[in-house]
C-alpha cells in the first residue's frame, strides 16, 4: 500500500486494513514535541498575555495559567490590569529552561 494513495483516498472508501495502516505511519512518523526553549537574536525579548507564555513554554493555556499562578515566574512579569507583559530571557532562566548569562 503507499501512503500517497490511501492520502487521497475518502475515509468512507478505506478498508479497516488501509485506515490503520494509515494511521500506525502517521503516528510513526512524528516524534514526541518538546517545548521549543531556545531564545535568539531573532526571537521576541517580551511576551504577551497567557497565549504568549503558552507559546513560549510549548504548553496549553490553561498550563501557561498555572505556570504564572506557581510564582515560579514572577519576576518576570509586569501586569497592569488585564495587560501580561513577560521578560522572554527572564521567565525561561526562572524556569530553569534556560541558562544563560542575563546582562
Amino acid at each position: 500500500m503507499k501512503i500517497e494513495n490511501l492520502l487521497n483516498k475518502p475515509l468512507w472508501q478505506m478498508t479497516g486494513e488501509e485506515f490503520m495502516f494509515l494511521s500506525k505511519s502517521a503516528t510513526s512518523d512524528s516524534a514526541p514535541r518538546q517545548p521549543e526553549v531556545t531564545v535568539d537574536a531573532s526571537s521576541p525579548k517580551y511576551v504577551y498575555g497567557l497565549s504568549g507564555i503558552a507559546h513560549l513554554f510549548g504548553c496549553s493555556i490553561p498550563t501557561a495559567n498555572r505556570i504564572k499562578k506557581s510564582g515560579r515566574i514572577d519576576k518576570a512579569i509586569k501586569q497592569i490590569g488585564r495587560k501580561i507583559i513577560v521578560d522572554a530571557e527572564l521567565a525561561l532562566e526562572l524556569a530553569g529552561l534556560k541558562t544563560g548569562g542575563r546582562r
